[in-house]
Protein backbone atom coordinates (compact mmCIF):
# COMPACT_ATOMS: atom_id res chain seq x y z
CA UNK A 1 0.00 0.00 0.00
CA UNK A 2 0.94 3.63 -0.48
CA UNK A 3 2.39 5.46 2.63
CA UNK A 4 -0.73 8.17 1.91
CA UNK A 5 -3.27 5.10 2.01
CA UNK A 6 -1.66 3.34 5.19
CA UNK A 7 -1.74 6.48 6.95
CA UNK A 8 -5.25 7.30 6.68
CA UNK A 9 -6.73 3.80 7.29
CA UNK A 10 -4.21 3.75 10.87
CA UNK A 11 -5.49 7.05 12.07
CA UNK A 12 -9.09 5.74 11.90
CA UNK A 13 -8.04 2.51 13.02
CA UNK A 14 -6.06 4.56 16.03
CA UNK A 15 -9.28 6.69 16.13
CA UNK A 16 -11.53 3.93 17.18
CA UNK A 17 -9.60 2.24 19.61
CA UNK A 18 -11.49 2.16 23.32
CA UNK A 19 -9.07 4.10 26.18
CA UNK A 20 -8.11 0.77 28.01
CA UNK A 21 -7.08 -0.59 24.59
CA UNK A 22 -4.73 2.14 24.17
CA UNK A 23 -3.50 1.33 27.82
CA UNK A 24 -3.70 -2.33 27.91
CA UNK A 25 -1.49 -2.08 24.29
CA UNK A 26 1.08 0.75 25.44
CA UNK A 27 1.63 -1.70 28.96
CA UNK A 28 2.09 -4.70 26.33
CA UNK A 29 4.54 -3.54 24.32
CA UNK A 30 6.54 -1.35 27.13
CA UNK A 31 6.76 -5.29 28.80
CA UNK A 32 7.24 -6.70 25.16
CA UNK A 33 10.37 -4.57 24.96
CA UNK A 34 12.19 -6.11 27.80
CA UNK A 35 12.34 -9.25 25.50
CA UNK A 36 14.91 -7.17 23.26
CA UNK A 37 18.78 -6.83 23.57
CA UNK A 38 18.70 -3.59 23.86
CA UNK A 39 19.15 -2.91 27.40
CA UNK A 40 23.37 -2.59 27.73
CA UNK A 41 23.21 1.15 26.51
CA UNK A 42 23.35 4.45 28.05
CA UNK A 43 21.12 7.17 26.36
CA UNK A 44 17.72 6.11 24.86
CA UNK A 45 15.43 8.49 23.09
CA UNK A 46 12.21 8.46 23.36
CA UNK A 47 9.17 10.80 22.11
CA UNK A 48 6.33 11.37 24.34
CA UNK A 49 2.92 10.94 24.02
CA UNK A 50 0.70 12.65 21.77
CA UNK A 51 -2.96 11.55 23.53
CA UNK A 52 -5.06 13.48 21.47
CA UNK A 53 -3.80 11.35 18.49
CA UNK A 54 -4.48 7.82 20.38
CA UNK A 55 -0.59 7.27 20.32
CA UNK A 56 0.95 4.76 21.83
CA UNK A 57 1.38 5.88 25.78
CA UNK A 58 4.78 5.88 26.34
CA UNK A 59 5.16 6.35 30.07
CA UNK A 60 5.57 2.77 30.41
CA UNK A 61 8.38 2.59 28.56
CA UNK A 62 9.76 5.78 30.39
CA UNK A 63 9.33 4.28 33.88
CA UNK A 64 11.12 1.30 32.37
CA UNK A 65 13.81 3.36 31.40
CA UNK A 66 14.02 5.58 34.72
CA UNK A 67 13.78 2.34 36.68
CA UNK A 68 17.38 1.06 34.69
CA UNK A 69 18.89 4.35 35.61
CA UNK A 70 19.21 5.03 31.58
CA UNK A 71 20.01 8.21 30.08
CA UNK A 72 16.62 9.60 28.05
CA UNK A 73 16.63 11.90 25.96
CA UNK A 74 13.21 13.85 24.69
CA UNK A 75 12.89 15.35 21.13
CA UNK A 76 12.08 19.44 20.59
CA UNK A 77 10.89 20.79 17.42
CA UNK A 78 12.77 23.38 16.74
CA UNK A 79 13.05 25.42 12.87
CA UNK A 80 11.74 22.48 10.88
CA UNK A 81 14.16 19.30 12.81
CA UNK A 82 14.34 17.45 16.05
CA UNK A 83 16.39 19.17 19.09
CA UNK A 84 17.12 16.64 21.76
CA UNK A 85 17.37 16.80 25.30
CA UNK A 86 18.19 15.24 28.37
CA UNK A 87 15.60 14.64 30.56
CA UNK A 88 16.32 15.39 34.59
CA UNK A 89 14.39 16.14 37.08
CA UNK A 90 13.70 19.54 36.61
CA UNK A 91 12.86 19.62 33.05
CA UNK A 92 9.70 21.12 32.29
CA UNK A 93 7.83 19.62 29.08
CA UNK A 94 5.32 21.59 27.44
CA UNK A 95 3.05 20.68 24.48
CA UNK A 96 3.92 22.79 20.80
CA UNK A 97 1.18 24.14 18.53
CA UNK A 98 0.58 20.34 17.12
CA UNK A 99 -0.03 18.87 20.92
CA UNK A 100 3.22 17.19 20.79
CA UNK A 101 4.56 17.04 24.97
CA UNK A 102 8.32 18.39 24.40
CA UNK A 103 10.64 19.86 26.81
CA UNK A 104 10.93 23.89 27.15
CA UNK A 105 14.63 23.24 26.86
CA UNK A 106 17.62 21.75 29.09
CA UNK A 107 21.00 19.82 28.58
CA UNK A 108 21.01 19.51 24.75
CA UNK A 109 22.73 16.09 23.08
CA UNK A 110 23.89 14.93 20.19
CA UNK A 111 22.21 12.47 18.13
CA UNK A 112 25.78 10.97 17.78
CA UNK A 113 26.12 10.12 21.52
CA UNK A 114 22.19 8.62 21.21
CA UNK A 115 22.57 4.45 20.91
CA UNK A 116 18.52 3.30 21.23
CA UNK A 117 16.05 5.62 19.88
CA UNK A 118 11.84 4.68 20.09
CA UNK A 119 10.06 5.53 16.61
CA UNK A 120 6.91 7.10 16.30
CA UNK A 121 5.28 5.18 13.57
CA UNK A 122 1.46 5.09 12.32
CA UNK A 123 2.29 2.01 10.15
CA UNK A 124 5.41 -0.34 9.12
CA UNK A 125 6.03 -3.29 7.10
CA UNK A 126 7.36 -6.31 7.82
CA UNK A 127 10.68 -4.76 5.72
CA UNK A 128 11.07 -2.39 8.54
CA UNK A 129 10.03 0.36 6.44
CA UNK A 130 7.56 2.46 8.45
CA UNK A 131 5.02 5.44 7.84
CA UNK A 132 4.76 8.83 10.31
CA UNK A 133 2.46 11.51 10.17
CA UNK A 134 4.74 12.71 6.36
CA UNK A 135 6.58 15.82 7.97
CA UNK A 136 10.28 13.72 7.74
CA UNK A 137 10.68 14.96 11.15
CA UNK A 138 12.51 11.93 12.22
CA UNK A 139 14.09 10.75 8.94
CA UNK A 140 16.01 13.81 9.13
CA UNK A 141 16.68 13.11 12.52
CA UNK A 142 18.30 9.34 12.27
CA UNK A 143 20.70 11.01 9.62
CA UNK A 144 22.19 12.35 11.78
CA UNK A 145 22.80 9.04 14.57
CA UNK A 146 25.56 6.95 14.31
CA UNK A 147 24.87 3.71 11.25
CA UNK A 148 24.94 1.64 14.42
CA UNK A 149 21.98 2.93 16.40
CA UNK A 150 19.36 0.49 16.73
CA UNK A 151 15.86 2.20 15.71
CA UNK A 152 12.63 0.50 17.33
CA UNK A 153 9.26 0.99 16.43
CA UNK A 154 6.49 1.01 18.51
CA UNK A 155 3.10 0.11 16.66
CA UNK A 156 -0.12 -0.52 18.21
CA UNK A 157 -1.10 -2.92 14.79
CA UNK A 158 0.73 -5.63 13.28
CA UNK A 159 2.79 -5.40 10.85
CA UNK A 160 1.87 -4.83 6.75
CA UNK A 161 2.65 -6.99 3.91
CA UNK A 162 5.13 -4.15 2.12
CA UNK A 163 4.98 -0.51 1.74
CA UNK A 164 5.14 0.94 -1.87
CA UNK A 165 6.56 4.17 -2.31
CA UNK A 166 9.36 3.77 -0.36
CA UNK A 167 12.76 5.90 -1.02
CA UNK A 168 16.59 4.88 -1.32
CA UNK A 169 17.37 7.02 1.50
CA UNK A 170 14.57 6.11 4.13
CA UNK A 171 16.36 4.50 7.24
CA UNK A 172 14.36 1.03 7.93
CA UNK A 173 13.84 -0.09 11.64
CA UNK A 174 15.67 -2.73 13.44
CA UNK A 175 12.62 -3.78 15.43
CA UNK A 176 9.29 -2.75 15.43
CA UNK A 177 7.35 -4.16 18.67
CA UNK A 178 3.29 -4.48 18.83
CA UNK A 179 0.98 -5.84 21.33
CA UNK A 180 1.73 -9.39 19.91
CA UNK A 181 4.99 -9.41 18.15
CA UNK A 182 8.66 -8.68 18.96
CA UNK A 183 9.74 -8.37 14.80
CA UNK A 184 13.38 -8.27 14.30
CA UNK A 185 14.43 -6.57 10.78
CA UNK A 186 17.04 -8.74 8.67
CA UNK A 187 19.54 -5.52 8.57
CA UNK A 188 19.41 -6.25 12.61
CA UNK A 189 22.68 -8.08 13.36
Amino acid sequence: MLKSDLRLKYIELRDKLPKKELLDSSLTIANKLLELPIWGFDYYHLFLSISEKKEIDTSFVLSILQGRDKNVILPKIQNQRLDHYLLTDSTAIKKNKWNVPEPIDGIAVEPLKIDVVFVPLLAFDLHGNRVGYGKGYYDGFLKECRPDILKIGLSLFEAEDEITDTFANDIPLDYCVTPNTCYKFSSTT
